[in-house]
């Protein structure tokens, strides 16, 4: 795999934890909103990744044969969790049903965090490999001096 490639597998990386990391931040900031623009509750959203192939050219994609499994990542879709709502007995909240249940979002706010913490360390670790191959970069054109 060449710096490039590298480079731009990272940077795919990077950009999907960015839409996952907003997706939960999203989940969070709604935990708690009982009337969403469908009229109930907030459904909880996931960021479904895929692989993706790392090719630009024609050149790359007949390149050689070390590089043809060589994959980045990408979001193909925020998907809404299918999960019923929470009941929870509230019977003075203004969306309360005529039993007194109030239907809440499906989101866990533990969950949530564990998944941003999950995030984070990804992105971090794509950081990391870039600054790798940079720093590799940078010591193969110092040994033309």
């Amino acid at each position: 795999m060449d710096f490039f490639s590298s480079m731009r597998v990272s940077a795919t990386g990077l950009d999907a934890q960015m839409k996952r990391m907003n997706t939960i931040s999203s989940n969070i900031a709604n935990a708690e909103t009982t009337r969403g623009a469908d009229g109930g509750p907030y459904r909880r959203r996931d960021a479904i990744m895929a692989a993706n192939t790392d090719r630009e050219s024609f050149d790359e994609i007949l390149g050689d044969k070390l590089d043809e499994e060589v994959q980045g990542v990408l979001v193909t879709e925020i998907r809404e969790d299918t999960a019923p709502p929470r009941m929870v007995y509230n019977p003075s909240h203004p969306d309360a049903d005529e039993n007194g249940y109030v239907a809440m979002p499906n989101v866990n706010t533990v969950h949530e965090m564990a998944n941003m913490i999950s995030a984070q360390r990804s992105y971090e670790a794509n950081v990391t490999a870039m600054g790798a191959a940079k720093a590799m970069a940078q010591k193969s054109l110092e040994i033309g001096r």
